[in-house]
């Protein structure tokens, strides 16, 4: 592409620029990344919190609950409503949260706000009673009504029969007094009892019954099943549960992580604490431990993030981004590589996990011990480690069996269909525990990884090959029957708040296409494509520097590696503009405005503010590539 933009120094500057800041994002060797706050995670825990002091008689987190009252009350809609994050769409499920959070806090007075002008006091003028008509106007619109009939149908409309989430929101409903006496059972007939007694089976059985929650849901099920039974006792398996108390209880303590915070997750480990002090147990050892986490959690501002981190998820994936152009080795010093490659190794669990009983090695998304060993992480960190070893210096057996250790613990969890899923080998059959397009393209590109790197004859990976290539070929059968008419995949981690379906085939489709240059969904990447370069989620929505990035990245491999020459030639073409796009937005690579296009659990937007650099910076770097051979990539 002699001439072309790839061969500007403008876009060598803004490579430069972009790439150092990724570098400058560093903490101790490795990159840990931000999320982005969150009003359902501030709305939860404040809650909870405010419980632990209700019972317990003290005001010890008074001034925490004031202050998350009063950054909800700041950043709420003009609408009334709150988003997920601050960047989101007002949406029922997080405006539920925060309504009936702000009407316990306000219904509590003084006592628990303190003297704060934000949030206490009475009459009119005042910010939070004003807040709060605003949310209850804006849940009447989509509700009908305040009636916890209406409440618990609007719910059901939007999770159907998954009671991952819907069954917590009504549960903080009910604890915050907004469908009554939360003492009285009248207040919980809205809120259907949770199965809590299954937790007490094997973990081997849980497939074999109706848990009605995806797996990494069970310290919800329990503590939130156990509140609904104390407060309410109904329906014919009570026995059954009355005798299961004790057991789950202290299975719950268990799978608790040293740290208190379950999964990491304010939401989840803020449904378990209120759960727990709602029924007369904030003395409980795990509210205790979840207390703790809730308090080390809040931010400076008064608010929550959704998560304390994906520091192997930011890790790796700015280990690929500065790969993308076969650099390594120029933009990671030797040492460099050395604390990234111990960190990950660091990061691998060698013991089977407590909470969901996956196998030793695999990765979670985070290097705290509330994290999970997951699919997308394990891939990521098995090719982090491959490109590591590419970029030279000496190669380690030890850094060899990690890779097939996390790559016998992928095929080990691979489904029946071929596909890949999340945290289970067949749990159950909600979406978190079923094989998706993005996390098997992950995995076939994390073994397409290790091809390249020399191996010693033997050990682990003697036993491993064979079972490897046949997961290989069900992966790409299981990605072809998946594929849409269009020629696109819709992924599970990440979704567009404007698409119908609030999907995203855009990063879906870019990230199978990266793994398998299949041409149908090239070609759907190309007519996605804006006039002016940029991608949004999907055809004709709103772009962003996220999903330009992924799908000017994917395409880029298209025009490195197909053999059908007019394809080859129009991925070119359209690898040039999204460069121009992503330069032109991201005002030469210094400056990067996160949107919201990360799915959390129970599909609850977020933002990181690495997406849209370190995505940027593998779509410049894989760009680099394309440049003719009489006209070297710009340095």
């Amino acid at each position: 592409m002699s001439g072309s933009f790839l061969s500007s120094a403008v876009f060598a500057e803004s490579r430069r620029e972009a790439v150092g800041r990724l570098l400058e994002c560093r903490v101790a060797g490795h990159w840990q990344g931000r999320l982005s706050s969150s009003a359902l995670s501030t709305a939860t825990a404040i809650t909870a919190l405010r419980l632990v002091d209700e019972r317990l008689t003290t005001t010890d987190h008074a001034a925490r609950i004031t202050a998350g009252a009063g950054w909800l009350a700041a950043t709420q809609r003009p609408d009334g409503s709150w988003g997920d994050t601050v960047s989101s769409r007002g949406n029922l499920s997080t405006t539920l949260l925060c309504w009936a959070a702000l009407e316990a806090v306000w219904d509590t007075g003084r006592r628990v706000t303190g003297p704060s002008p934000a949030v206490a006091g009475a009459g009119g003028g005042d910010p939070l009673r004003a807040s709060i008509e605003r949310a209850a106007g804006w849940i009447i619109g989509r509700t009908g009504s305040l009636d916890p009939t209406a409440i618990a149908r609007a719910l059901t409309d939007i999770y159907g029969r998954d009671r991952t989430f819907a069954v917590p929101i009504l549960t903080h409903v009910a604890l915050c007094g907004r469908f009554g006496d939360p003492r009285s059972p009248e207040a919980w007939r809205p809120v259907p009892q949770l199965p809590f007694q299954f937790a007490a089976l094997p973990q081997s059985w849980f497939r074999l019954v109706d848990l009605q929650v995806v797996s990494y849901a069970l310290p919800a099920l329990i503590a939130i099943g156990q509140v609904r039974h104390a407060l309410a006792p109904t329906g014919p398996g009570r026995l059954l549960r009355t005798c299961a108390r004790e057991t789950t209880l202290a299975r719950l303590a268990e799978i608790q992580p040293s740290n208190g915070g379950f999964l990491e997750a304010t939401p989840l480990t803020s449904f378990v604490t209120m759960s727990l002090a709602g029924m007369g147990h904030a003395s409980h050892e795990v509210a205790r431990r979840g207390v703790a986490f809730l308090a080390a959690s809040q931010r400076d501002d008064g608010s929550w993030p959704i998560d304390t981190n994906l520091a192997t998820w930011g890790t790796t994936l700015s280990v690929a981004a500065l790969a993308a152009g076969g650099k390594l080795h120029r933009w990671l010093t030797a040492a460099d590589r050395d604390l990234v490659r111990n960190w990950l190794l660091d990061q691998q669990w060698r013991a089977r996990h407590p909470a969901t009983g996956a196998a030793p090695g695999g990765w979670a998304w985070t290097d705290l011990p509330g994290g999970v060993p997951d699919a997308d992480d394990t891939s990521g960190a098995v090719a982090g480690l491959a490109e590591l070893d590419a970029a030279g210096g000496p190669s380690s057996a030890a850094v060899a069996a990690a890779a097939a250790a996390g790559l016998g613990w992928l095929v080990n969890l691979a489904n029946r269909d071929g596909g890949i899923p999340t945290f289970c080998r067949g749990w159950g059959r909600l979406p978190f525990d079923m094989s998706c397009p993005d996390i098997t393209a992950h995995f076939l590109r994390a073994a397409v990884s290790w091809d390249r790197i020399p191996r010693e004859a033997g050990g682990p990976w003697a036993a491993l090959e064979p079972r490897l290539q046949r997961a290989r070929r069900s992966a790409a059968r299981y990605l072809r029957s998946t594929q849409a008419a269009d020629g696109s995949w819709s992924p599970l981690w990440f979704g567009n708040e404007r698409h119908t379906a609030q999907a995203n085939p855009t990063y879906g489709t870019a990230k199978v296409v990266a793994a398998t240059l299949d041409r149908r969904g090239a070609e759907w990447l190309l007519a996605a494509m804006h006039a002016d370069g940029g991608f949004g989620g999907g055809p004709l929505l709103p772009p962003s520097i996220e999903e330009t990035a992924i799908a000017t990245e994917a395409l880029a491999s298209v025009a490195i590696g197909t053999t059908d020459a007019p394809l080859r030639g129009r991925a070119r073409a359209a690898v040039e503009a999204g460069v121009r796009w992503l330069v032109e937005h991201t005002a030469g690579g210094t400056h990067f405005e996160p949107a919201p296009i990360g799915l959390y659990f129970a599909k609850l937007w977020y933002f990181e503010d690495l997406y849209p650099l370190v995505f940027t910076v593998g779509a410049l770097e894989r760009a680099t590539l394309l440049a003719d051979a009489g006209a070297p990539p710009a340095d």
